[in-house]
């Protein structure tokens, strides 16, 4: 699972690859997260646990609300998401919806020095499965 940081215009873009469909979510908010912190604080115990789930109507709506809920957590309760972890499942058969279950490691951002990303877009948004796994292309406004 690897993620890079692109120069995107005025915005910064996160390329990402991984095996899986949850690991890709994952290497995308990891990636979201070295465009806030050039560096991330070793455990604390004053870091919060960060989980939530979150569903969508297809994979794109799925990664989009994914990061907007890692972007939201950041400005409501002032923790920067960190070491994320991923679970997506595929709707039922009944017609249920994309889901995800997300976990990270919250440092309170008194701890360190962040960069504001104002939001996610669907601008140039790319999830596609590839020969090796999963590729992902994410815009963010900053």
């Amino acid at each position: 699972m690897t993620f890079h940081l692109r120069d995107h215009t005025a915005d910064v873009a996160v390329e990402a690859e991984a095996g899986t469909l949850s690991g890709v979510f994952a290497a995308v908010a990891d990636g979201l997260t070295a465009a806030m912190c050039d560096a991330i604080p070793a455990p604390s115990t004053g870091d919060e646990p960060v989980t939530f789930t979150v569903e969508a109507e297809s994979r794109e709506a799925l990664l989009f609300d994914y990061l907007d809920q890692l972007i939201y957590e950041r400005d409501v309760r002032e923790v920067l998401p960190v070491d994320h972890e991923a679970a997506v499942s595929s709707p039922d058969a009944d017609g249920g919806k994309w889901r995800v279950e997300g976990r990270a490691r919250g440092i309170p951002l008194a701890r360190v020095d962040a960069r504001e990303i104002k939001a996610v877009t669907y601008s140039e948004m790319r999830l596609e499965a590839s020969d090796d796994g999963w590729e992902a292309y994410v815009v963010f406004d900053v």
